[in-house]
């Protein structure tokens, strides 16, 4: 091995000592940054000191505007249509005619209980004068008594014949009137199910009038909400489109049976004095008060996850270090979050700017405990 002496002889050897100490303090001096960079500054964070207070929450869902009372119109007789007079979403009054069916067969019975009426009434004319006659012999003692007997039999049945076909005829006015469809009362057509020309049966279902007057607004309930405490006070209902126009009410029907399909419960809200811009079939927020509980309350910032569970950053301030603190959520409210499990009260959450932060690091906070 060749010494230092023989590579740099005289001044080249001593320009080649200064190189290599330089060199090496270099390379110290690079050591020492990267240790001194290792260590991460402490980070300021906004705190808060975690409270249980009295909170009163909110459930809020979506739900449809529907007539309190719901009518389907139906025929009482069967025929073909040959006219409709309305469409969905049209406004109808009492006695105003919706359609008509095909009155041909309808006319017929009629015109042949007129003429049975007719026949009944001579019939009973004639009676009646073979039992005047033969009252008239029996009292002049031309006659017996086993012909006026018969002839007041006859009477009798005659005029009984007479109220059948009297009857009947009525009814087959009646038949006649049912060939034409009234609304029963004021309201609004939601639904139609006739098309001219169809041939519908009787009590087959043509129309769905909605009745003018009292209002409900209509929520499929999800069945786990009934598990929740709710306060049992006024609902507040406004249209989703615009929140300004609301209205309040009580829920007047749950219903007792859970949907199969949707695995939720029908409850209808009855709404007090609802404004006019509050219309049938309009979508609508209800929402309803829970029953006040001790909780904790975090802003929703606050959250972060560790693995697939919720937690916060809990601060020690003795060390002013933080620790991931695993919590159960109780329930999502807007802009916070109720904390069932996992805190207790006087601990000191971060709740904003714990994103870049790591287990064990230093924090500065304002030590305001608000």
């Amino acid at each position: 091995m060749r010494r230092l002496s023989e590579l740099y002889p005289g001044p080249a050897r001593r320009f080649g000592v200064m190189a290599l100490a330089a060199t090496l303090l270099a390379a110290l001096g690079g050591c020492g940054d990267r240790a001194s960079g290792s260590t991460k500054p402490a980070q300021f964070v906004r705190t808060q000191v975690v409270r249980a207070e009295q909170h009163q929450g909110t459930m809020t869902l979506t739900g449809e505007l529907q007539a309190r009372f719901q009518a389907q119109l139906s025929f009482r007789v069967s025929g073909r249509v040959v006219a409709r007079y309305v469409e969905v979403g049209a406004h109808v009054d009492t006695g105003q005619l919706l359609a008509t069916v095909d009155p041909a067969e309808q006319q017929a019975d009629v015109d042949a209980a007129t003429a049975a009426v007719a026949a009944a009434e001579f019939r009973v004319r004639m009676a009646q004068a073979t039992f005047d006659r033969q009252n008239t012999l029996l009292a002049d003692g031309f006659t017996t008594r086993v012909l006026f007997d018969q002839a007041q039999q006859d009477l009798r049945s005659a005029e009984s014949a007479l109220e059948t076909a009297t009857a009947q005829l009525g009814t087959a006015k009646d038949n006649l009137g049912y060939t034409e469809l009234r609304a029963a009362t004021s309201g609004v057509i939601t639904e139609r199910h006739l098309e001219i020309g169809q041939v519908v049966q009787a009590a087959q279902p043509v129309f769905t009038l909605a009745q003018d007057g009292e209002r409900d607004a209509v929520f499929d309930v999800s069945e786990s909400m009934f598990f929740r405490d709710v306060d049992g006070g006024p609902v507040s209902v406004a249209l989703v489109a615009n929140r300004d126009i609301a209205a309040v009410g009580h829920v007047r029907e749950v219903s007792p049976a859970v949907d199969p399909k949707t695995l939720t419960v029908r409850v209808k809200v009855a709404l007090e004095n609802p404004p006019s811009a509050m219309t049938l079939g309009s979508a609508v927020a209800g929402t309803a008060k829970l029953k006040s509980t001790t909780q904790i309350a975090l802003p929703w910032t606050a959250l972060m996850a560790a693995g697939s569970s919720a937690a916060v950053w809990l601060v020690d301030p003795a060390t002013a270090t933080i620790s991931m603190q695993p919590v159960k959520i109780g329930a999502h409210e807007s802009g916070t979050v109720i904390i069932e499990q996992g805190l207790e009260p006087g601990e000191r959450v971060v709740v904003d700017g714990g994103k870049l932060l790591s287990t064990g690091q230093s924090v500065t906070y304002d030590k305001d405990p608000s």
